[in-house]
């Protein structure tokens, strides 16, 4: 007779203010997984008190324990959103730490992998995240390897960017836990018309973002997106796709109705904005970091695209906070 596969633990730490839509989209592969092969997994709630969690929507999910010991065997996934260093302490480092020690399989969803960076627990993993919290994490977190993935599983660690990717990183492990066939099944339930590998991108495709066909211009704006530090100039960019400066502006003109070097701007500005709403980095090391080399010009520019110069866009940041992110989808 065939063995029955052994129960696989997930934990989930809840974290004030945490994305609802990824926690779920986390947990409903595990039921459905349950209802063709019975027992395959078992999933609990955790917050750091023990008692309920309020979401970024404004619903509270009941929790079956505080911090507590767990079996070796079990996995841990943060799940956060808004803040996600709001409620991070020693005491959870430590705690963390401990697990970690003992074997158990850690992770994050959304900017759970905020904590277990600041915890010092993502050092020579892969990590992914939220593709809105990306810029700011890096720059809190310059030595870690972070991709654009939907989800990461390296090793001992699991990072997802949350949202729907939730579901596509439970589909995954359940494809290597218990094969293709049953994650398909699972699949078919949430009507999904294909199972997502982790390469595929957080965001839409720039040509579906800009409503935009032009296979040059594309590229333009994908090397527009990866260059923000310092900036590349108009001829360069016109350079890489083989066209002049002016059939370059031309192209700008016919399908954006906007010229390269605005366009340019308003990328890095709106990077600026980011960072300034996620981190507590200065100003003028936001300024440098967006591309900008005098810190008065990235201050009109900031005021003339928001009408608001940038310190008085700034969210407040924890003052135990290095740099504490806040993306906009919770």
């Amino acid at each position: 007779m065939p063995s029955t596969p052994a129960t696989e633990d997930f934990w989930f730490l809840l974290l004030p203010g945490f994305s609802m839509l990824g926690f779920l989209s986390a947990v409903e592969p595990l039921r459905v997984a349950n209802r063709f092969h019975q027992g395959l997994y078992r999933w609990q709630v955790m917050s750091l008190d023990g008692g309920p969690v309020l979401a970024s929507n404004g619903m509270s999910i009941n929790a079956d324990s505080g911090l507590a010991p767990l079996a070796r065997t079990a996995r841990l996934l943060l799940v956060a959103g808004f803040e996600p260093l709001q409620a991070y302490s020693p005491a959870l480092a430590r705690w963390l730490k401990r697990l970690d020690g003992e074997g158990v399989t850690l992770g994050g969803i959304d900017t759970g992998a905020v904590v277990l960076a600041e915890a010092g627990l993502l050092d020579g993993h892969t990590v992914t995240l939220h593709w809105e919290a990306l810029d700011a994490f890096k720059e809190s977190y310059p030595r870690l390897h972070v991709t654009q993935e939907l989800f990461e599983v390296d090793r001992s660690r699991i990072t997802c960017a949350g949202g729907t990717a939730s579901i596509d990183l439970m589909l995954d492990l359940i494809a290597q836990a218990h094969g293709a066939e049953l994650a398909v099944q699972v699949s078919e339930q949430f009507v999904l018309s294909r199972i997502r590998p982790r390469q595929d991108h957080q965001r839409m495709e720039i040509a579906t973002r800009y409503g935009i066909s032009n296979r040059k211009l594309v590229q333009v704006i994908g090397d527009m997106e990866r260059h923000t530090e310092p900036p590349l100039d108009t001829l360069e960019l016109a350079e890489r796709i083989q066209v002049t400066r002016r059939q370059l502006e031309r192209l700008f003109r016919l399908y954006l109705n906007d010229t390269p070097s605005n366009f340019y701007l308003r990328l890095r500005l709106e990077k600026a904005r980011q960072l300034l709403r996620q981190t507590d980095m200065s100003v003028l090391e936001i300024s440098l970091a967006c591309g900008f080399e005098s810190q008065s010009y990235f201050s009109r520019c900031y005021r003339t695209r928001f009408a608001c110069c940038p310190r008085e866009d700034r969210h407040p940041v924890p003052a135990r906070s290095r740099k504490t992110l806040a993306p906009l989808l919770g």
